[in-house]
């Protein structure tokens, strides 16, 4: 069952999988909940609001039927979901559903979360949530049109409604001269991945090492240096001075993080923490990437993409309409 999402245009590869499943087991049944899209692969098109959802869970239609005989039923749930203003409802829904049909169990849990964001898996991993009294990227972005925030550090963010931003003194450290530097009013310029080693965590917590391909250009540093130098200059200096410290006191705060290239152990997933009971909205799901070409700064910056984006997009609406 996928929600909310279009993983044809959000995870490539994760929709090849989708199609090499339903290719080699004709029987597979796939379900879409959320705007029609072309996947590669039979989807049942179920509906676009959450009426569908709570039809689900109440076994009507011939689809309920099948989830609940499934031996293993999964659940991917998009970005489209989570990023609605009734996203709690909709995941206590969703965990309703995972419970009768067997979602979760001993030895498979087929619950799924499609993240859109580079690094945000890992971002979880280290616990990159709003502390007490902290805000959200949508209480952040509010508090600072409102002027109750004045200065926003954007570290890279320019998937955001930026504009938002401009009552407030923000300081962007970035590559590419995105969405997110047009409202600084201090630019830190930054390495873009291909120019700094890393760390990622991929969509499925595997930990990723990645080496530069080249040295960056200009007064460009890596992330880590900007941050390091910037904690100096405010008498708070971090406790690392090159990566390789830094790098060991992250194994050490986070073990699993120096665990390179394994697949973490599943683990359960307690149900009745998803989500709590609400008003379900009844505006359709829309999904979270309206252009595949154009969904990040070195994307946006890419004649190549322009012209995939100007092509392959455009036509695709105009044929639409």
């Amino acid at each position: 069952l996928l929600v909310g999402t279009n993983p044809r245009w959000e995870a490539p590869l994760v929709n090849a999988r989708l199609r090499k499943s339903w290719l080699s087991n004709m029987d597979l049944k796939i379900g879409l909940i959320g705007e029609a899209q072309s996947l590669t692969y039979e989807a049942d098109h179920l509906g676009t609001d959450m009426s569908v959802l709570e039809d689900l869970v109440a076994g009507k239609g011939d689809f309920a039927t099948h989830f609940a005989k499934a031996e293993r039923p999964a659940i991917i749930v998009g970005m489209g979901v989570l990023t609605r203003p009734d996203a709690k409802a909709v995941l206590a829904l969703l965990a309703k559903l995972s419970a009768k049909a067997g979602v979760i169990v001993e030895g498979w849990n087929g619950y799924n979360v499609l993240h859109t964001a580079a690094a945000r898996v890992g971002g979880l991993d280290l616990g990159f949530l709003p502390g007490a009294g902290g805000k959200g990227t949508t209480e952040i972005l509010a508090a600072a049109e409102s002027g109750e925030i004045d200065v926003v550090f954007n570290l890279g963010a320019d998937e955001l409604d930026n504009a938002k931003l401009q009552n407030a003194f923000v300081i962007y450290q970035g590559h590419h001269g995105d969405a997110g530097a047009r409202y600084a009013d201090i630019i830190l310029p930054s390495a873009a991945y291909t120019e700094q080693n890393g760390l990622y965590v991929n969509l499925e917590g595997r930990v990723q090492m990645a080496m530069r391909a080249y040295f960056p250009f200009g007064d460009a540093r890596e992330d880590w240096a900007i941050l390091r130098a910037l904690s100096g200059k405010m008498g708070k200096a971090l406790p690392y001075d090159d990566q390789f410290t830094l790098r060991t006191e992250l194994f050490k705060a986070h073990p699993d993080l120096a665990s390179i290239d394994t697949l973490p152990e599943t683990t359960s997933l307690d149900l009745a923490s998803l989500g709590a009971s609400g008003q379900i909205d009844t505006s359709p799901l829309r999904a979270p990437i309206e252009d595949y070409y154009t969904t990040n700064p070195i994307a946006r910056a890419s004649k190549t993409m322009a012209e995939c984006s100007a092509t392959l997009v455009s036509d695709a609406a105009l044929a639409a309409e």
